[in-house]
């Protein structure tokens, strides 16, 4: 004798439908109604009785005969008007419905004026391009040989993402055809070509090398130039590392000199690939909305997000519950798998009803405050709450969003760890993320806080939290330590 769970495969799909995210299950219910017959959306303003999707053939006969009585008038409208009535109704000269200039302004109305400066054409109608793709664009303007050209391709290709020349030249030229007989100086010069490309400083070899390139398209009366060329060129290890009486003694300039000379050189991009967007964007499409209402915080679920789907009444209506026939089967089965589905929707959506209720009464602190009022929360306080098993709870906050005041968030973001308190409460990690977050932006630049330091200014808050635990949650925010943070004032 002994006891296990038998997983039907009823439950199965409750559970491959829990943690699908929310394009997943769109993808999932367009394929559903495409295999299932019995099963239809209901579109928008759509006028029917939905109040039992689980109905069989009581729905079949009043939609039909809805169908055939309209479709009677309609004929009947037709059939009635006589001869005499068309010709007193329609007239010899029928009026134009519209003229060329309607249609002409029609078409363009989307488009805006010539004086709009905001509106970009390639960003609304264009997909994302490669780097490689606009380089190779802008190679088919210039005139050169056939050798160069092949040169040219050689070395796009060898461009990286963040816009530097990831081979060297001599490995370059080395790969080329012996028989074309290609010299370094050949490749050079059309990596010069190349390097007069957009975006600026594109096909650079170093940093310096990239930064000088910029420098050199910027308008020649541009305040500090030589200096910044002579910076990037010889002392980008000393500006790197921060060494500000180094580059002053060196370079002969004073302190505010200096600072103008590094404003001008952090100006520049170093990554002047990156301006090149090749993927598409992706958006995130919220699973519950939460909004606030006399004082009252309302959770509800996004009803764009899913479609409301009902079973097919008339083709339920053709199912007959005494025939055996492999096509009676078939729809029955078919009618079976339709309202499993729609009750699997159905169970997936409470599920997450209560979840995020459960998540937002205990998380109201952060959405009235912000971040520094996130209390500690782990999945098994809303198992315990809902109850539900704490897999499930797993599943239901994996990739699904919450849409606040305060942006759109995935569940699992208001999950957090907690850390003991002087006066024996609790306190996020979160929250002390964004303690620490708050320290560093307030902090003097010239003497930035170090991780001794802030651990200590959190200690005198009552956060008892270690120095490298402090440091953790410090690049967990892509924060630098204090040696990278230092500023020249």
């Amino acid at each position: 004798m002994g006891q296990q769970l038998t997983m039907t495969p009823q439950l199965q799909q409750a559970i491959r439908l829990l943690q699908l995210s929310t394009l997943d299950l769109q993808q999932e219910i367009q394929e559903a109604l495409e295999s299932n017959p019995m099963l239809e959306r209901q579109e928008e303003g759509e006028d029917f009785d939905n109040n039992d999707p689980m109905a069989d053939n009581a729905e079949s006969k009043p939609a039909s005969e809805a169908h055939d009585t309209s479709f009677q008038e309609t004929t009947t409208t037709v059939e009635n008007l006589e001869e005499g009535d068309w010709g007193e109704r329609i007239p010899n000269e029928l009026p134009v419905d519209t003229a060329w200039e309607d249609i002409y302004q029609t078409s363009a109305s989307s488009l805006p004026s010539n004086d709009d400066d905001e509106w970009d054409f390639t960003t609304r109608t264009s997909a994302g391009e490669s780097l490689q793709s606009h380089l190779l664009w802008q190679l088919n303007l210039v005139p050169m040989s056939d050798v160069d050209r092949m040169i040219a391709v050689t070395l796009i290709d060898s461009i990286n993402p963040q816009g530097y020349l990831e081979d060297s030249l001599e490995e370059i030229c080395e790969g080329f055809d012996p028989e074309l007989d290609i010299e370094l100086d050949e490749v050079q010069a059309v990596l010069h070509r190349i390097q007069q490309f957009e975006p600026a400083g594109i096909g650079a070899t170093s940093l310096g090398e990239c930064l000088l390139l910029q420098l050199r398209q910027l308008p020649a009366n541009t305040p500090w130039m030589a200096e910044a060329q002579r910076l990037v060129s010889d002392f980008i290890d000393l500006l790197g590392s921060r060494d500000y009486s180094q580059l002053m003694r060196r370079m002969k300039l004073k302190e505010d000199e200096l600072r103008q000379v590094i404003e001008l050189v952090q100006s520049l991009n170093p990554r002047p690939g990156s301006q090149i967007e090749s993927s598409e964007p992706e958006y995130v499409v919220p699973d519950v909305i939460v909004r606030k209402d006399n004082e009252r915080w309302l959770v509800e679920l996004n009803q764009e997000a899913v479609p409301r789907l009902r079973v097919n009444a008339q083709y339920a209506g053709f199912v007959r519950r005494a025939d055996t026939s492999a096509d009676n089967t078939f729809m029955r089965n078919q009618l079976q798998e339709a309202r499993w589905f729609i009750k699997s929707l159905q169970s997936r959506n409470e599920t997450l009803m209560k979840v995020a209720t459960q998540i937002v009464e205990h998380q109201r602190g952060f959405l009235d405050l912000g971040d520094e009022a996130m209390k500690p929360l782990v999945l098994h306080d809303i198992a315990e709450a809902v109850g539900m098993h704490e897999s499930t709870i797993s599943r239901v906050t994996t990739q699904k969003y919450m849409h606040t005041p305060r942006g759109i968030y995935e569940l699992k973001y208001f999950f957090s760890s907690h850390v003991s308190t002087a006066e024996g409460g609790e306190c996020s990690s979160t929250a002390i993320r964004a303690i620490i977050k708050k320290l560093v932006a307030a902090e003097n630049q010239k003497k930035p806080l170090s991780d001794s330091k802030i651990a200590g200014l959190l200690e005198a808050q009552g956060i008892q939290v270690a120095r490298r635990t402090v440091a953790k949650y410090r690049e967990s925010l892509g924060i630098a330590p204090s040696s990278e943070r230092k500023r020249l004032m």
